[in-house]
């Protein structure tokens, strides 16, 4: 349904150019370089967001095997057997029968369904619709689509707890990402210091070593976190955060909202000219 996501050959073609190019860091290091004013010409972070368990299994030692590092931000809710709301969404219309599939109870339509395009392409625009849902409604409406399809979904996507320490013990760092991914800007502040907290202390409880990097769910500024969660994280004792505003971080830059962004190009030209002109984006930040 997805084919643009690259598989593991395209994945280490990418990171051996960005192992040729970049003078490549553990992002704790990075953060910690940027602020002395000492960063290496070229510098950059691989991360990962969520807690994909092909992170585990197929990411961390293909980087470990080319000599790079990573860090992968993990929502801890979704551990051990559970899975992101929009992967419960594309599951779902995977499985599907071919034909009618009627969401209009939930508001979601009537829709007609057969190969593997027509479903990427629901799957997009109900991700789209509810993305930024409250987590309850969210949570309804993703429950009654899989009723709806009745079929079983997989419970292995995301990473064990094991395969969390096995990123550790493969020279990987781990960042927290909240336990069950809300957009924070949707939920009271209460809930929000609940999920940034919880979800280092469960990070911690699983590696035994501390958890000092943060990534913002959805990480838009002012879209999917505000000031106010700058500082939640800022005062959670955490040493940095990511947003996913494009850029790149320079002399000055707030070390609670890096930039992040995503080259998924497939020629050597096109990926390092998407890398070069991200050098140029603007950097947007919430104050």
């Amino acid at each position: 349904m997805f084919p643009e996501i690259p598989d593991a050959a395209q994945f280490e073609r990418q990171m051996r150019w960005v192992g040729r190019w970049f003078n490549v860091l553990p992002a704790a290091e990075a953060v910690q370089r940027l602020q002395r004013g000492d960063l290496p010409a070229r510098a950059l972070a691989i991360t990962f967001d969520d807690g994909y368990a092909d992170n585990a299994t197929l990411a961390a030692p293909l980087l470990r095997s080319l000599g790079l590092s990573a860090t992968f931000f993990v929502a801890s809710g979704v551990l051990d057997g559970g899975r992101m709301w929009n992967d419960t969404v594309i599951e779902a219309l995977r499985a599907a029968a071919p034909g009618t599939l009627d969401l209009s109870a939930i508001g979601l339509g009537v829709h007609e369904i057969g190969d593997a395009a027509s479903r990427r392409a629901l799957a997009l625009r109900i991700i789209a619709a509810i993305k930024r849902d409250p987590a309850a409604l969210r949570g309804e409406r993703v429950a009654r689509i899989a009723d709806t399809v009745g079929a079983p979904l997989p419970d292995d996507l995301m990473m064990s707890s094991a395969q969390v320490r096995s990123l550790i013990a493969l020279g990987m760092s781990v960042g927290a990402h909240t336990v069950t991914h809300p957009i924070l800007s949707r939920i009271d502040d209460g809930a929000a210091r609940s999920e940034i907290e919880r979800g280092r202390d469960d990070l911690e409880q699983i590696t035994g070593g501390r958890v000092e990097l943060f990534a913002y769910p959805n990480g838009v500024p002012e879209v999917d976190y505000q000031a106010r969660h700058v500082q939640m994280v800022r005062r959670c004792g955490f040493v940095a955060a990511m947003s996913t505003a494009h850029g790149c971080a320079g002399a000055g830059a707030d070390p609670f909202q890096l930039p992040r962004f995503t080259p998924w190009d497939r020629s050597p030209a096109r990926y390092g000219l998407r890398m070069t002109a991200n050098l140029l984006h603007n950097r947007p930040v919430v104050t």
